[in-house]
């Protein structure tokens, strides 16, 4: 079980992207990462969540040309929300959350 300090920066990654999508998160974990796996693990899936709804977003955004990104652009902003919600929740109660619908690239 990680420690409370480790919950606790592993949940700001996701809390603090709501003011600062890319710069506070990145902060954190490059602080952090090499002190412990679990911010780590956080860090690590937090930009690719980023990276892949970015993508999400912007074949949306092109989508929007014929009409089905208007559709799109919207459900893929509730998604983004609820599962960086999701992602700080489980991450202060110590789990290892596995966004869905994410490239594992990092």
């Amino acid at each position: 079980m990680p420690s409370h300090e480790e919950r606790l920066f592993a949940a700001a990654i996701y809390a603090i992207s709501f003011f600062t999508v890319f710069i506070g998160p990145l902060v954190i974990w490059l602080v952090k990462k090499d002190h412990s796996g679990y911010i780590d693990y956080h860090g690590r899936e937090y930009f690719n969540f980023l990276i892949s709804y970015a993508v999400y977003s912007f074949i949306s955004g092109l989508l929007t040309v014929i009409l089905i990104g208007m559709f799109l652009l919207p459900i893929v902003a509730v998604m983004a929300v609820v599962f960086t919600v999701m992602g700080a929740i489980k991450a202060y109660e110590g789990e290892q959350y596995r966004i869905p619908f994410i490239f594992r690239i990092l």
